[in-house]
């Protein structure tokens, strides 16, 4: 079960880096970091129940990293 779980969270940040290197995102759009979030967030769960400090933090630090881009609205133009 653990290996879906990274497996799929492994699939949500490349399924955001393909949608960037494509420019079917930036890098402030929503669905970008909502893809990251989800799939960091994932990883570093998977981390946490392996007890392997390093990527606690990395995938931590990702998905939070993630979250200002979610929360951001955008600019209206007038």
């Amino acid at each position: 079960m653990m290996q879906v779980i990274s497996t799929l969270g492994a699939a949500l940040i490349l399924a955001a880096y393909f949608g960037l290197q494509r420019d079917f995102f930036t890098r402030e759009d929503r669905w970008f970091n909502v893809l990251n979030f989800l799939g960091s967030a994932l990883l570093a769960w998977v981390a946490i129940v392996d007890r392997r400090i390093g990527f606690i933090l990395l995938e931590t630090v990702w998905a939070l990293l993630s979250v200002p881009g979610m929360l951001r609205t955008k600019k209206r133009i007038a």
